[in-house]
């Protein structure tokens, strides 16, 4: 059996990313490093900011106001890639 534990990453908000982001050129260009397992950064995959929008979520019960959050979206780098044909 697979061993269990709780992972609780820390999200950040809007202001931690303004704050992050200050001191940057405008044109500095936003690479995201994606986990490979939760927390796990150490073969981590790269990938390039492409959008960003608040984005409708189901509500989480039955009767509840759908939820909405700001989403951050991410494609590969630009680059020469094989086609992944099944």
């Amino acid at each position: 059996m697979a061993d269990m534990f709780e992972h609780a990453p820390q999200v950040w908000t809007a202001a931690r990313l303004r704050e992050a982001l200050a001191d940057l050129p405008d044109e500095t260009p936003i690479h995201v490093g994606v986990a490979d397992g939760p927390g796990d950064f150490d073969g981590y995959g790269e990938y390039v900011l492409v959008d960003a929008e608040p984005v409708e979520l189901d509500p989480d019960g039955a009767d509840g106001p759908p939820h909405v959050q700001f989403t951050l979206f991410a494609d590969a780098r630009a680059g020469a890639y094989h086609l992944d044909v099944d």
